[in-house]
């Protein structure tokens, strides 16, 4: 009997093997028979095990709706993406603008408006100016850039404004902000022999040095604040978009009254983006003195009124006729060369209308 189960066991065992074998078979052959699903495909499958063969039936196309263009918040958005100045990036530049705007109001950006009659001694409006004047040429000799010599001033200022300087250590002071500027600023700035030259040797390379280091510790390297040039360049732009004339023209004019601002001592006392809105509406007001100088586009984009420039106008104006000033010829003579399109010789009327500082209509 034992013999008999075992044999029975083999017999079942087998059996079982080859059914075993024939559903692999089938499975195998299901499998393969069974589309391969898809990653995409998955959202829409209720059994993966059980999904039959289905074929392909054209979809209907899908009608793309049309974009609708949205209008720009801002009339300059064109202007900026048009402007071959590759500071002047479309993407961020209201995002710069709005950093540099509460950049300038920081106190440690600001000179104080009356360090002269605080903190001076030796020094006066006039010696700055003269001073100022004398650092247009030296920029000049040495084919700086505009940045280069608006900082510098700016660093005379704020420096003027905690340190008390000798006035026989004024024109150090000016060639050693020149020196600091220039090496932010330039690409291949001047060497400090150069500065000694230019000042005659009137002072040592260590002495300019010295200076330097003074200047740096007292502004706690804070170098890079903003000056009127750097909200000149975009307002400029906005300026020349009703204005058919070359744009070159105005760029230097503007340039021109925002230099000879910096004579003026009384010009510390206003915003980098104040002169050089000012400088703007003066500019328009030369180019065109029967129209208003102020428009729309212009007050929403420099965020100031007409009447807000009032003053800062006032002041480049009285320096554009010679009222103020007058002894001071480095600026003037540098705009009356030709490759400046000899701005500083154009006239102006001698008066500026009221009403000009009215509220423009919009």
């Amino acid at each position: 009997m034992s013999d008999d189960k075992e044999n029975n066991f083999v017999r079942m065992t087998r059996a079982a093997t080859k059914r075993k074998a024939s559903m692999a078979a089938l499975i195998d052959e299901d499998r393969l028979s069974k589309k391969r699903v898809v990653l995409g495909e998955l959202p829409h499958l209720s059994n993966l095990s059980t999904i039959p063969k289905q074929t392909k039936t054209p979809r209907k196309p899908v009608r793309k709706q049309k974009k609708v263009a949205a209008k720009p918040k801002e009339p300059i958005s064109d202007i900026d993406t048009r402007s071959d100045d590759p500071q002047m990036c479309a993407p961020y530049v209201v995002g710069i603008f709005d950093y540099l705007r509460h950049l300038e109001v920081k106190e440690k950006s600001r000179p104080l408006i009356d360090y002269i009659e605080k903190v001076q001694k030796d020094v006066t409006p006039n010696m700055r100016g003269v001073l100022v004047d004398w650092l247009v040429e030296v920029a000049e000799e040495y084919k700086l850039l505009s940045d280069t010599l608006y900082l510098a001033v700016s660093y005379i200022d704020r420096f003027l404004s905690l340190k008390t300087v000798n006035r026989q250590k004024l024109q150090l002071l000016g060639v050693s902000a020149m020196l600091i500027a220039s090496k932010y600023e330039e690409i291949t700035p001047p060497n400090v022999e150069d500065f000694c030259y230019i000042t005659d040797n009137t002072y040592t390379k260590q002495e300019i040095v010295k200076m330097e280091a003074d200047i740096l510790l007292a502004l706690q390297f804070e170098l890079g604040n903003p000056t009127s040039i750097t909200f000149l360049r975009r307002f400029t732009r906005v300026a020349q978009e009703d204005f058919q004339m070359s744009h070159l023209q105005m760029e230097f004019l503007c340039s021109y009254l925002s230099e000879l601002s910096m004579l003026d001592y009384n010009s510390v006392k206003f915003l980098p983006s104040v002169v050089a809105a000012s400088a703007v509406y003066l500019a328009r007001f030369i180019i065109r003195p029967k129209q208003h100088p102020w428009s729309v586009m212009l007050e929403e984009y420099t965020r100031y009124k007409a009447g807000d420039l009032k003053e800062c106008v006032r002041m480049i104006h009285d320096l554009y006729l010679s009222r103020k000033g007058e002894a001071l010829q480095a600026v003037r003579e540098k705009y009356k060369q030709h490759k400046f399109k000899c701005v500083a010789t154009m006239p102006v009327s001698p008066e500026l209308p009221l009403t000009f500082f009215e509220d423009v209509n919009i």
